[in-house]
């Protein structure tokens, strides 16, 4: 029996480039909205020679920013979606809505095409600090937009947020806590900035005062403590989630489960075959698609099962490593495992059969999973 399938969806298109964003996006070519999602159609339909039929369980469409283009745009995406697939009645559907790009009319229709999740960006609950970073929204915008958004019926609604922005400090972070914990939304993204090579910020960096390594951790621990007093529970690194709002899509990836993406630069997974498109829009236009496809060796996926597995707070099960591999974790990396758990980095629950990040892991992941690469 095959396992479900989740689906991403990448709308490149985005009113300006943020100062920090390296994501495959375009600003200013709003005039290749059409052939975009033409195209789009196109290669959902043509999918459906190989996979047409799987069940799907979640969906995300993501970006650039979705809810610039046009919301029938998105009706048709999920329309042709529903036409090859089988989507769960119970399917999580995401977009992700930038303030200011969304209003009322906008998410009522989102609501009305089944979409059952948002994922709004407020980054900071500071103008000075919104302004620095290049978003085109301010506080007063995002709250518009989630307002207008429960309105609509969303009751599922995930709230972006960056620390260690140039000139935040702990303080600042704290506020921007507060404010979103204090609107309730059910789920809480908080990733610590990362300068780019390419992006405005990384390029300008010496204009501006940075926290350093210390300062972004004790944001980011404040954060942990905050959110969770808040009834927010950390289930992987940076997501925080009420009870039963975890991400239902990203766990898929955390979990090694199979995903397809559609769409410019969009990555997939299915069949043991990691697959990419081109990140060329004007290949993509034309119908050029798969840019470069890897099959993954049973190393490679015992590989990713450690650190993609790690992540989650609920760590990973030796159990479920041997079924699906046929050989023990301590086989493959009872070396690797033995070192972080005497250097505090992971620690063993041997009545659940599972191994964990500590707190001290958690602060330098990078770190750990480098050691099952």
């Amino acid at each position: 029996m095959m396992s479900d399938l989740a689906l991403y969806v990448h709308i490149p298109f985005c009113a300006s480039k943020c100062r920090y964003c390296d994501f495959l996006s375009f600003a200013g070519r709003s005039g290749l909205i059409n052939r975009y999602i033409n195209s789009l159609s196109d290669e959902i339909s043509d999918s459906y020679d190989e996979y047409g039929g799987r069940t799907v369980s979640s969906i995300y469409i993501g970006g650039g920013t979705p809810s610039l283009i046009p919301e029938e745009d998105i009706g048709q995406i999920l329309k042709r979606i529903r036409e090859v697939y089988e989507v769960r009645p119970d399917a999580e559907i995401s977009i992700e809505v930038n303030p200011g790009s969304a209003d009322a009319v906008k998410l009522a229709a989102y609501n009305s095409f089944g979409i059952n999740r948002l994922s709004i960006g407020l980054q900071s609950a500071n103008d000075d600090e919104l302004s620095r970073i290049g978003r085109i929204h301010n506080r007063s915008d995002f709250e518009a937009t989630y307002r207008n958004a429960r309105e609509c019926g969303f009751d599922n609604i995930n709230t972006d947020l960056i620390f260690s922005l140039p000139g935040q400090d702990k303080d600042s972070f704290r506020r921007t806590i507060e404010y979103v914990t204090g609107l309730k939304p059910e789920h809480i993204s908080a990733y610590s900035m990362q300068l780019e090579e390419g992006t405005y910020l990384y390029e300008h960096s010496d204009e501006y005062e940075w926290p350093n390594e210390d300062e972004d951790r004790d944001m980011y621990h404040m954060g942990v403590r905050m959110m969770s007093d808040a009834g927010y529970g950390r289930y992987e690194i940076s997501n925080f989630a009420r009870p039963g709002y975890e991400c239902r899509h990203n766990t898929v990836y955390w979990r090694g489960g199979e995903y397809l993406g559609f769409g410019i630069g969009a990555a997939s997974y299915a069949g043991g075959v990691r697959f990419k498109n081109t990140e060329v829009i004007e290949e993509y236009l034309k119908g050029i698609r798969c840019s470069e496809s890897t099959k993954l060796t049973q190393a490679d996926m015992m590989s990713e099962f450690m650190f993609l597995g790690l992540r989650m707070s609920d760590g990973i099960s030796r159990a479920g490593f041997l079924e699906k591999f046929g050989k023990t974790m301590d086989e493959v990396y009872g070396r690797q495992i033995s070192s972080c758990v005497r250097d505090g980095l992971i620690r063993e629950d041997d009545e659940k059969d599972r191994l964990f990040l500590t707190e001290k892991g958690f602060d330098i992941s990078n770190y750990v999973f480098a050691k099952f690469l």
